[in-house]
């Protein structure tokens, strides 16, 4: 979604004139500036020709009010300022502000240290290509300081969305972001983190009707958007009314990832669980899990052998099968004309990423959930993040499928190129076995009879929740891929509880 556009519905609709939105943005960020700077900081103002410049102008004067001491200087290399960004510096000028400086060719910069706080509003979300002479100039030097860093809506010469091309020595690298509204979509990509530093969201009144109405690819997903899919258990409920899933994981060394997904499927609803497994893993499952059932593959140490399928509501394979040649095919001619919702993670993928002219033959709908170098096993290497996604995208529609691409926002998308970012989780999760815990989860959902979107919407929330309950109990460096498995209890009843 264009800011741009956002305002000017706002303003034509709802009957705001830009000047008082542009006043309402000010104050609430120099509310956040105030709460964390006391005067003891000198505020150094850069702000650009246009209305990026206008909020910081306007911030300026704020500030000044409020007894900061204040400086600004606004660069106006073209000679022509926007109509609220001119305002804003007559309304500066004219409360006795005497601290404001014009720069229209050279520039004397400001000595700056690790007692002020630099207000980056040379450029905002309008920005279409790389900063470079003067500005780039400026940049940098605001880089090399030892100043904080707060940016207004974007930092400066980042983009909102794709910057494959951009030039990333010319970007402000700011401590704190303060975005009007809405998050853009650079703030998800982890290589714009030293650029963003810690982001939040100011709301500035922009028209909900707007917002709803607008259709965008990117959404983030909230609490209420996950409470309302949670389906109600009626109260002469039993076990058959929520399905029986087929969970196909593990291999010799490697029966903790069918353990973890086990017990995360048990730990999110289902009815019924089957794990099919090596022989060597029965004993362990038996004793690890004893709520499931165990089912033995013909192969004392890894999968071999097709399952039937019929009395199933919902297929999960990958978690810790391992790449042999025998399990390949094994998982090849499991997936030919499969009818159940599927969930492919782990090796499966790895499986497919090596004989890539079974992808075609993927049933419709099936849930993919790739880490980035699953993904681009697949999909082929990407420079960035905003590449890795426009090809995730592209592979969900192309297989009309659904892919969970794990990270730090593991983000949901739709064969219809929809991307829900989701917004639980920690650092913590970061270990070896989370991935199956969703699997897991997932399977659970499907096999309850909620459908793809909704499984993966809901799975990746609450597993994200999970790992949050699991790092508050114990710290994110402690964490295990179990500390989540045994959290999810608590996550499903915080989210319940409160629905």
């Amino acid at each position: 979604m264009q800011q741009k556009e956002a305002d000017a519905y706002t303003v034509t609709h709802d009957s705001i004139l830009s000047i008082n939105l542009m006043e309402k943005a000010a104050t609430l960020i120099t509310d956040e500036i105030c709460a964390r700077f006391d005067k003891s900081y000198r505020m150094v103002v850069f702000a650009g020709a246009g209305n990026n410049g206008g909020d910081a102008v306007a911030v300026a004067r704020m500030l000044f009010q409020k007894g900061y001491q204040v400086v600004v200087y606004l660069f106006n290399i073209s000679g022509v300022l926007s109509d609220d960004c001119l305002t804003n510096v007559h309304r500066l000028q004219q409360c006795g502000f005497t601290g404001y400086h014009e720069v229209s060719s050279s520039f004397d910069p400001p000595k700056l240290g690790s007692s002020d706080v630099v207000i980056d509003g040379l450029f905002g979300s309008g920005l279409n290509k790389p900063l470079s002479g003067g500005f780039a100039s400026v940049v940098k030097y605001i880089n090399a300081s030892q100043s904080k860093v707060v940016s207004i809506d974007l930092p400066s010469g980042l983009m909102g969305e794709d910057n494959s091309y951009n030039v990333r020595n010319n970007i402000i690298k700011a401590d704190l972001t303060l975005s009007i509204q809405l998050p853009k979509l650079s703030f998800f990509f982890p290589e714009n983190q030293e650029n963003i530093g810690e982001w939040k969201l100011l709301d500035i009144g922009i028209s909900k009707e707007f917002i709803e109405k607008v259709e965008a690819d990117y959404e983030i997903t909230e609490a209420a958007d996950v409470r309302a899919l949670i389906k109600p258990r009626p109260r002469f409920a039993h076990k058959g009314m929520f399905g029986h899933g087929l969970l196909i994981a593990g291999s010799y060394g490697m029966a903790g990832a069918s353990i973890l997904a086990a017990k995360a499927a048990l730990r999110s609803g289902i009815g019924l669980l089957t794990v099919h497994a090596p022989v060597c893993n029965h004993a362990i499952l038996q004793t690890a899990v004893p709520e499931a059932m165990v089912q033995d593959d013909i192969h004392e140490r890894y999968f071999v052998e097709p399952a039937d399928l019929d009395n199933y509501q919902a297929l999960a394979i990958g978690p810790g099968i391992g790449l042999e040649e025998d399990t390949a095919l094994a998982t090849i001619d499991q997936l030919k004309d499969c009818y159940l919702p599927l969930v492919l993670d782990a090796d499966a993928l790895n499986i497919f990423s090596t004989h890539r002219n079974h992808l075609n033959h993927l049933p419709k709908d099936v849930i993919l959930t790739p880490h980035v170098k699953e993904l681009e096993r697949i999909v082929g290497r990407c420079s960035n993040s905003y590449e890795r996604l426009s090809k995730a995208k592209d592979l969900a529609d192309y297989l009309e499928c659904y892919i969970v691409l794990k990270g730090a926002w593991t983000t949901v998308i739709t064969p219809e190129g929809k991307c829900y970012f989701n917004p639980t989780g920690n650092p913590g999760m970061a270990t070896g076995g989370s991935g199956d815990v969703l699997t897991g989860v997932l399977l659970g959902l499907l096999a309850q009879g909620y459908t793809a979107e909704e499984a993966c919407r809901l799975g990746v929330y609450i597993h994200g929740l999970a790992g949050d309950v699991a790092a508050h109990r114990m710290g994110a460096i402690s964490m295990t891929a179990s500390d989540i498995s045994y959290a999810l209890p608590e996550a499903w009843k915080l989210l319940t509880e409160t629905k």
